[in-house]
């Protein structure tokens, strides 16, 4: 045989056999869904975790908490992140807690209100206080505006249950979609108030986080739970054939030191992550 064509064929067989390798493939995608609250931790937590694993690729949605179950339950979502605890309705599905965060009110940086009674916020809330004049240490006289979520967002669900107890939201607070849209409506609103994740509230918001019954979201009080609307981040996954690549993430994402660290620096609470660096492996 031809020396030339023998090469060349040699060449091409490697081509094709180079082609066809796992290294040589593009991360798979794996669909998720759920919280916009949850949403600036999971990116981050995502681009660390692709350092542990680069075959992966997730794809999230921020169709908010209770959108991102239904997406699981109806196998639309591999996984979803939730703001709230299971509920009865969640059938099909498994929660496992990942890290501390916390729900605060926050108001825009005019007010001059640093505390507010949870007493005082649900009636700020479903409508039977509707004028800052009536709420001691505001240092405005003007009517309240309040924003909150949809139904569609965990936070929705949460808030209903830790403050209002139960109540549905009054007609007096404009709805929105995402919470980072809560933030913006109150850094644009010197009489705004409204409901906002601790990843959307922090310096730089524009917005001003209030205490509740005395006590102020600080990472301490989150961590120890005295702070009343301290709350887990949850990953949900269906409970039959879960995906194993999304648990192993969930793992690393709950124990590892290095998620942890990632966690802390974007403004959450790690629960059970690792406090020191794992030691080195020694070369054999």
């Amino acid at each position: 045989m031809n020396h030339r064509k023998t090469a060349v064929a040699a060449a091409a067989i490697a081509g094709a056999v180079a082609a066809a390798s796992p290294a040589s493939a593009a991360p798979a995608q794996i669909a998720g869904s759920g919280s916009s609250a949850t949403q600036p931790y999971f990116e981050v937590l995502a681009k660390g975790y692709e350092k542990v694993n680069p075959k992966i690729k997730f794809v999230y949605t921020a169709n908010n908490g209770n959108a991102g179950v239904a997406d699981v339950q109806a196998g639309r979502s591999a996984f979803a992140l939730q703001t709230r605890p299971p509920l009865p309705s969640d059938t099909g599905t498994s929660y496992s807690k990942l890290f501390l965060d916390a729900l605060t009110i926050s108001v825009n940086p005019a007010n001059k209100l640093t505390d507010l009674k949870i007493a005082t916020a649900k009636d700020i809330f479903t409508g039977k206080l509707t004028d800052w004049s009536g709420v001691d240490g505001s240092g405005l006289t003007t009517p309240i505006s309040a924003f909150g979520r949809n139904s569609t967002a965990g936070l929705y669900t949460f808030f209903t249950a830790a403050v209002l107890g139960g109540d549905q939201q009054g007609t007096n607070v404009t709805p929105l979609d995402k919470d980072g849209e809560v933030a913006v409506a109150l850094k644009g609103n010197a009489n705004g108030i409204g409901y906002v994740g601790l990843a959307n509230s922090g310096p730089g918001s524009g917005v001003k986080r209030l205490s509740l019954n005395g006590v102020a979201p600080t990472k301490a009080t989150i961590k120890n739970l005295s702070y009343p609307l301290s709350r887990y981040a949850w990953i949900v996954l269906p409970t039959k054939n879960p995906d194993g690549r999304v648990q192993r993430f969930a793992d690393w994402v709950r124990a590892s030191y290095e998620a942890g660290r990632i966690i802390d620096k974007a403004g959450a609470v790690p629960a059970f992550n690792a406090k020191k660096k794992p030691a080195a492996k020694k070369k054999k």
